[in-house]
């Protein structure tokens, strides 16, 4: 790829990851500076993320951070100047490890945390979790922040899981996706996931799916749901 196209490729991302910060505070996923996206710049071992305690509505695509897969701020780029999230190590072992992840999410939306802070896994009882996540959401282990302590614990539960979503444990969720997009909308379904969910559960005991019916389900809406006859083809 020419230098050109780097540059691109880079300006991109940064204006995708900064635009996609407005779904965190219009789903209600997010208070104050709490919260960030990443996103991985295709074909480079760089990534752009969200700087640390800055406003959301001061974020720009100028002032997200570009970062290495080592989690260094790329010195002399856009944003260089600003602290990088304080998540940056757990995105960053996230894509080292798990080369498929084009994007990360983590927010500390309420019932999803409430969950996590209950170190408990939200089972798969309705048919919008079989379908997005394959199963129950997942609990991590407790993990500090500021290291790459919280990006093993996310690439430990998630690699053998079909899930995009899991909650750290007494911190709160972290979602992946394909691309930025893709992990926003895991974080919205996963809080919307637990929201329900603890609701049902205040009103009596949760009735199970079957899991040859959760199998059924989550093959359908991966692959069928949304896609023309021709795209099934």
């Amino acid at each position: 790829m020419h230098e050109f196209d780097l540059v691109a490729e880079v300006q991109a991302m940064r204006q995708q990851v900064s635009d996609l910060h407005s779904e965190l505070t219009r789903y209600g996923l997010v208070i104050w500076t709490g919260g960030n996206i990443s996103g991985r710049v295709p074909g480079h071992d760089l990534f752009v993320i969200k700087p640390s305690g800055v406003s959301y509505d001061d974020l720009t695509p100028e002032n997200m951070v570009l970062c290495t897969l080592d989690g260094s701020v790329l010195q002399g780029t856009l944003g260089s100047e600003r602290s990088p999230s304080s998540d940056t190590a757990a995105h960053a072992y996230v894509y080292r490890n798990m080369p498929e992840v084009g994007g990360v999410v983590h927010t500390h939306s309420t019932y999803a945390t409430a969950w996590a802070a209950r170190g408990e896994e939200i089972p798969c009882v309705i048919t919008g979790m079989a379908d997005e996540f394959g199963g129950p959401i997942p609990i991590g282990p407790f993990a500090i922040v500021g290291d790459d302590s919280i990006g093993r614990g996310i690439v430990a539960t998630l690699k053998t899981h079909r899930s995009r979503a899991v909650l750290m444990k007494n911190h709160g969720p972290f979602t992946i996706g394909i691309n930025p997009k893709d992990a926003v909308k895991a974080a919205v379904m996963c809080e919307d996931a637990a929201r329900t969910v603890e609701i049902a559960r205040q009103g009596g005991a949760l009735v199970p799916l079957e899991q040859a019916a959760i199998d059924s389900l989550y093959l359908r809406y991966q692959n069928v749901y949304g896609q023309s006859e021709d795209a099934r083809r």
